[in-house]
């Protein structure tokens, strides 16, 4: 259909299947809104009823699927430039107009979660997986015309990237009779894995392994988190990309990560015009040009602790925060989009955070307080990129993971990198729903993702 609407060879014979949107008219001509997702922009079929059954015409309701053929006419009406005059129609598939849930009238985006399995047939989640799809596309694009390689690392693992312990178990176990060993801990011996094991939170520690030998790789798959957090930023089954790259230092890393994000903002620009565009008219006004203030700017570099400077600045000068700032806190989302939307007015990449607030892999400045972590944080939803140098001193990494209860015996094959053939090495984690949300301008990231899972939510 998306070719379709382009055609000019007007008189042509031709066929299209989709799925009804619309149909309206009166007794003597009725026009159809065909859809076969393929583009935001439905097809116009113009019936005349006096050609057809009244047993064929009664059928086409919202919702049903047709193949209609007949002849491509030049649309004498706005916002098409081609039509379809029916010669045949075939219901493909009926859809009763009395239970079919998508009818005419807007649908919230709750009650439209609650029927996940047929949102996506919405202008609204058409668009979005579109982008979503385009998306994907511009990521292999940019990592494969640079030379990263595509390295596919474990979604089973016995090692805690993060070290927070919000893992989900993978296990063949009876859960209705564990056994358990003399200290009462549960006997992993029989598992199918003869160990405990859990779904990965993160590729990087395999992908930085992946960096010391291929130079450069990016990783893009499925991360699991359970954490409790019943929040629009947050889901407990997401993608992540995550480029590792040998040699790189944390200035490389930055512009690295501006360069990535600003090729994904373009090409999502270039490739994906009419659904931003109905994004935009729909749900958020600003997003078009939110899009091309991300690409006119150059990115902000500016250490944690400048950041909390200007910060409490704020707070003196009348500005509230809901979370309190001070030197050694987490910051929260509306201080980060504090420093992007009020203060700087442009992207921001936050650098050098306090050491007891990142991971134990980061790489520790010479303060001895701070490591040489990055948070790329942009308008309307704060951080959207997080990475770091790591850590390439075999000593400085043991005592960090040690200090921060990360059992060094689970992870001695990522230790032993360090001891044969170490070198400086940086990168970062993408959560690829945020971008998503960032790109089409949607609140919540369970309109971002065909199927979300969070608390309490595992339907489809």
């Amino acid at each position: 259909m998306v070719d379709l609407l382009k055609r000019t060879d007007f008189g042509a014979s031709v066929n299209v299947k989709g799925w009804v949107r619309t149909r309206r008219g009166n007794k003597q001509v009725n026009f159809i809104a065909l859809n076969d997702g393929s583009t935001i922009k439905s097809v116009q079929v113009v019936v005349d009823l006096a050609q057809f059954s009244e047993d064929v015409l009664k059928l086409v309701t919202t919702g049903a699927c047709l193949s209609v053929n007949g002849l491509l006419v030049e649309s004498p009406g706005q916002g098409q430039q081609a039509e379809i005059h029916a010669k045949e129609i075939e219901i493909l598939g009926a859809a009763d107009p009395a239970t079919y849930p998508l009818q005419k009238k807007g649908h919230t985006l709750e009650y439209l979660r609650e029927i996940a399995h047929l949102r996506p047939r919405t202008n609204t989640f058409g668009a979005v997986f579109r982008i979503r799809h385009h998306m994907s596309m511009a990521i292999h694009t940019f990592f494969h015309e640079r030379g990263f390689f595509y390295f596919h690392t474990p979604i089973i693992t016995a090692s805690d990237c993060e070290g927070a312990g919000q893992m989900f178990q993978v296990t063949t176990l009876n859960l209705y009779d564990l056994k358990k060993d003399d200290q009462g801990s549960i006997d992993y011996s029989n598992d199918f894995y003869g160990r405990q094991a859990s779904l990965t939170v993160s590729g990087q520690l395999e992908g930085e392994l992946g960096a010391m030998a291929l130079g450069s790789i990016y990783t893009f798959g499925p991360t699991f988190r359970a954490e409790n957090s019943n929040t629009p930023r947050h889901l407990s089954e997401f993608w992540m990309i995550e480029p590792e790259v040998a040699f790189n230092e944390i200035e490389e890393n930055m512009q690295l990560a501006e360069d990535f994000i600003k090729y994904c903002v373009q090409w999502a620009l270039d490739h994906c015009k009419d659904d931003l565009d109905f994004l935009a008219s729909m749900y958020d006004k600003e997003l078009i040009e939110r899009l091309n203030f991300v690409l006119a700017n150059d990115f902000v570099r500016l250490t944690y602790t400048e950041g909390v400077s200007i910060l409490e600045e704020a707070v003196k000068n009348g500005q509230s925060f809901e979370y309190p700032v001070f030197w050694g806190a987490d910051l929260a989302a509306e201080h980060e989009r504090y420093l992007v939307e009020k203060h700087f007015k442009r992207p921001v990449i936050l650098t050098d955070y306090p050491k007891e607030i990142k991971s134990f892999y980061m790489k520790q400045n010479d303060d001895g307080k701070t490591v040489r972590g990055m948070d790329v944080l942009f308008p309307k939803i704060g951080e959207i990129i997080g990475g770091s140098q790591r850590e390439e001193d075999l000593e400085k990494l043991t005592r960090r993971a040690e200090e921060m209860g990360v059992p060094t015996k689970d992870i001695w094959w990522y230790l032993e990198t360090r001891k044969f053939g170490t070198a400086p090495h940086s990168g970062f984690g993408l959560g690829f729903e945020r971008l998503i949300l960032f790109v089409t301008g949607m609140a919540n990231i369970r309109d971002v993702i065909p199927f979300p899972r969070t608390p309490r939510n595992a339907d489809f």
